[in-house]
């Protein structure tokens, strides 16, 4: 990445629940201005790579910078100052119902900075005009659609003008056309305030219009971290030739063409065999065969 600054970065990156290991060894860098793309299949780690991220989670092991700054560090009201640079849209937007739609925008500056009322419902219009919502102001988030809802948290989110953006599945459970104008207007953000994006999902036209870096996970390790050319380049290749990739490689490509046949099926497949023919019950009570691999 050069010389750019680094805002967000991730090294060794482990979390373990009980004897679960949900990421094993992550590292990743994002730069200012950039957006990064963490795609995978259900159950990979992305959503927990993202709330460590955010420090709703604390790692087992490894280490976290947020703007230059390590966070297993920092006290409490340190990494609070850091959290009032960074925004979050969740998956379900997470409106406060009780609040209008400006209410919602309002509630980080009221809560973070002293600000004459005046001037909160100045920053408040011009966060919601900035996604097509100013009009929308007083309606309640019941009064309004799943896309809208969206909308109003990204302008809740960037309410403190935030230099860093995450991102829970934004696209999830919209339309393509609502979908497509949630792309635009990340894309808008990251060119007019060179916001540093991190952008969790599964949507892959959402992912190869927005992304400037991928990371693949799968079984919380990571895949591939490159380009968004180089994952176009092996969403590209035919059966035939991704049969001659490494393994890792042939999964990025069966995972982004969304194919039925691939090593992910004939993992699961074998997977599921496995613990049916063995009994996960049985597996975890210790009866498993001498010298046989627990399932999973």
């Amino acid at each position: 990445m050069g010389s750019a600054e680094i805002r967000v970065s991730a090294r060794g990156l482990t979390k373990r629940f009980g004897t679960q290991t949900v990421l094993s060894g992550v590292d990743i860098d994002v730069a200012a201005g950039e957006t990064l793309v963490v795609m995978g299949g259900s159950g990979c780690g992305k959503t927990t790579l993202l709330r460590l991220l955010i420090g709703s989670h604390r790692p087992t092991s490894g280490t976290i910078s947020l703007l230059g700054q390590e966070v297993g560090s920092l006290t409490a009201d340190q990494f609070d100052e850091i959290r009032k640079q960074f925004g979050i849209l969740f998956q379900s937007a997470a409106l406060l119902q009780s609040l209008t739609v400006g209410e919602n925008v309002a509630l980080p500056l009221k809560e973070h900075t002293d600000l004459a009322p005046e001037v909160i419902e100045m920053i408040v219009k011009m966060k919601l005009e900035l996604v097509g919502l100013r009009e929308h102001s007083n309606k309640l988030p019941s009064q309004i659609s799943g896309g809208m809802m969206k909308r109003a948290g990204l302008a809740r989110a960037m309410a403190m003008d935030p230099k860093i953006l995450f991102y829970d599945e934004p696209s999830a459970g919209l339309d393509p056309v609502t979908s497509a104008d949630i792309d635009q207007l990340i894309l808008e953000l990251t060119r007019s305030f060179g916001v540093t994006s991190v952008v969790v999902t599964h949507e892959m036209d959402s992912a190869f219009t927005i992304a400037d870096r991928m990371v693949m996970l799968d079984g919380g390790r990571v895949l591939k971290n490159d380009t968004r050319a180089e994952f176009e380049r092996i969403r590209s290749l035919s059966p035939e030739q991704a049969a001659a990739l490494p393994e890792d490689e042939q999964i990025v490509n069966q995972f982004l063409r969304g194919a039925a046949q691939g090593p992910i099926t004939r993992r699961r497949s074998a997977d599921d065999y496995r613990e049916d023919l063995l009994g996960l019950d049985a597996g975890e009570r210790g009866f498993l065969p001498s010298g046989t691999a627990r399932p999973g």
